[in-house]
């Protein structure tokens, strides 16, 4: 047995174990991005430096034994920093997005890339899930909504940007309503929400709020619910019946409305703030700001709010949509009725713990020609699919399928578990700090039928080559070039297909990062 001490703390290890792991006895988490084990862990990622302080060195904990009487220091600035600079070499060369373009653009941060691959393949329903995580109204927006995501696709470079709007109708027309959460509405929780305007923010509070077991009454000055959705946009931009049925699945949902009610200050005061557990404010009109019925501060533009909280001047009152600024985009308001919801969750208890959402990204910009054409190698060359029947009637079934087959898949497969992205977000990295002014060129092998490899995400720890050699691939994968040019590849210029006939699923699940992941999969991250 071997005694050391890690950040002051007093161990007794077995001999021959790493620095790693002995601080993991400690409880103590090191950040490694090259170390698995039972594989040798030759350190090459460098992200798991630790500070020798006999030595006065920094040194790699994965790959350094244990010593007696050795004094470790896992976390100082001067350790922060020699982590944060070997992220930062790492992202000198690394190439993808994080997250699609589009979705990055979609107010909603709708998941489009996931929702396009489940269109493909005939999977509506789960594509409605998907859809319905980030926008309730997803029937109603496919009529109305300008579609700033597919200004952002980068399809747009080849031919027409993928028709992301009518592929998202698509998903509420051709998915059951009951695969998005409606069948799994849990037993009331005995908290109530009063919502008044039912416009596309308050509809949205309402789907949200009533999805997580809350009761909602939802008020409306008008003898039908909808807003300006119902009484200023024409007929030929959105079907009134479309309207009816998205608003039908809210009250499918337990939602009761009270409409052609007039709420004014005194009806504020005395019935709704003293009978709701919590109310939103969505009147989509800013009028009732002028006339002050709710007794709440305005501001230039409107209500007065904490913007990262969507609350009000009154306790448990909060407010989303147009009353608060003018949106020009109904998504906007979409948008902003889910994350009021979410706050009225945190305010009355009743919010479920969530993922810490990852702020850092990744970004390859512009794609040259040769680029593109990688990227086409996971899309089909045909250009845009107009609906057959005219845009009120939408895509077919099949028109749907067809067009999102156009998705060039440029986000990345791994945007939640990928270790260079998860430490550069804790490290607070600049992505940009060893970058030089010319990057690699993208390329994607796509031959395997259940993985993609790009290669500019490869960070070259070795994991797949030592993997396939552990497993006696006949080919597997190697390492080719020297120096800074090194990379892993396939030898005998074989393909990614005959390389790894049984350890495909081993190699993606080793991989730190985004180079070797499953062309089907739905991880998703919310930034």
């Amino acid at each position: 047995m071997v005694k050391l001490t890690i950040d002051h703390n007093p161990v007794e290890v077995q001999e021959g174990i790493s620095v790693m792991e002995a601080a993991a006895i400690l409880g103590i988490s090191i950040p490694s991005m090259c170390f698995r084990p039972g594989l040798t862990n030759h350190p090459s990622c460098m992200v798991c430096l630790v500070k020798d302080l006999d030595r006065d060195h920094l040194v790699p904990s994965c790959a350094m034994p244990v010593s007696e009487g050795m004094n470790i220091l896992t976390n100082s600035p001067e350790v922060t920093e020699a982590r944060r600079e070997a992220l930062e070499l790492l992202l000198s060369d690394h190439v993808g997005d994080c997250e699609a373009p589009c979705r990055l653009s979609c107010p909603a941060f709708m998941d489009i890339p996931l929702m396009n691959r489940l269109i493909a393949k005939g999977d509506f329903d789960q594509a409605l899930r998907i859809v319905r995580e980030e926008i309730a109204l997803p029937l109603i927006l496919g009529f109305i909504c300008p579609a700033p995501c597919e200004k952002a696709c980068k399809r747009k470079a080849l031919d027409h940007a993928v028709s992301i709007c009518l592929l998202k109708r698509s998903s509420a027309l051709f998915g059951k309503p009951e695969t998005s959460g409606l069948s799994e509405i849990p037993v009331n929780n005995g908290k109530k929400v009063a919502i008044i305007g039912t416009g596309p923010a308050g509809l949205s509070a309402a789907f949200y709020l009533l999805r997580s077991g809350h009761s909602c009454v939802l008020f409306d000055q008008h003898e039908k619910a909808g807003g300006a959705m119902q009484y200023e946009i024409p007929e030929d931009r959105l079907p009134k019946d479309m309207l009816d049925d998205e608003i039908g699945t809210i009250r499918k949902m337990g939602a009761e409305f009270r409409l052609g009610v007039m709420i004014t200050r005194e009806i504020f005061q005395n019935s709704i703030l003293p009978g709701f557990d919590a109310a939103i404010l969505a009147t989509g009109s800013l009028k009732s700001v002028i006339d002050n019925a709710f007794g709440i501060q305005p501001d230039a533009h409107g209500v007065f709010i904490d913007k990262k909280n969507f609350t009000t001047t009154i306790p448990g009152v909060f407010a989303c949509g147009n009353i608060i600024r003018e949106q020009k985009m109904a998504v906007h308001s979409v948008a902003q009725g889910k994350m009021a919801a979410k706050q009225v969750e945190r305010f009355l208890g009743t919010s479920k713990p969530t993922r810490k959402p990852i702020k850092f990204n990744s970004v390859a910009g512009h794609l040259s020609e040769p680029e593109l054409k990688e990227y086409l190698k996971e899309s089909i060359p045909d250009d845009r699919v107009e609906p057959v029947d005219g845009f009120l009637a939408g895509l077919t079934k099949e028109e749907a399928m067809h067009e999102a087959l156009r998705c060039l898949h440029c986000d990345c497969r791994k945007p939640v578990s990928c270790k260079l992205r998860i430490y550069a977000e804790e490290y607070d990295v600049n992505r940009r700090r060893f970058a030089g002014q010319d990057r690699k060129q993208l390329t994607r092998s796509v031959q395997h039928e259940l993985l993609v490899y790009e290669a500019e995400k490869c960070i070259r720890c070795g994991l797949c080559v030592e993997i396939t050699e552990k497993h006696g691939e006949s080919i597997g994968l190697g390492f080719a070039g020297r120096g800074f040019d090194v990379r892993i590849s396939v030898p005998f210029d074989e393909n990614i297909k005959e390389a790894l006939t049984i350890t495909a699923k081993e190699c993606v699940e080793s991989c730190p990062t985004g180079a070797l992941a499953f062309k089907d999969t739905e991880e998703r991250s919310s930034i």
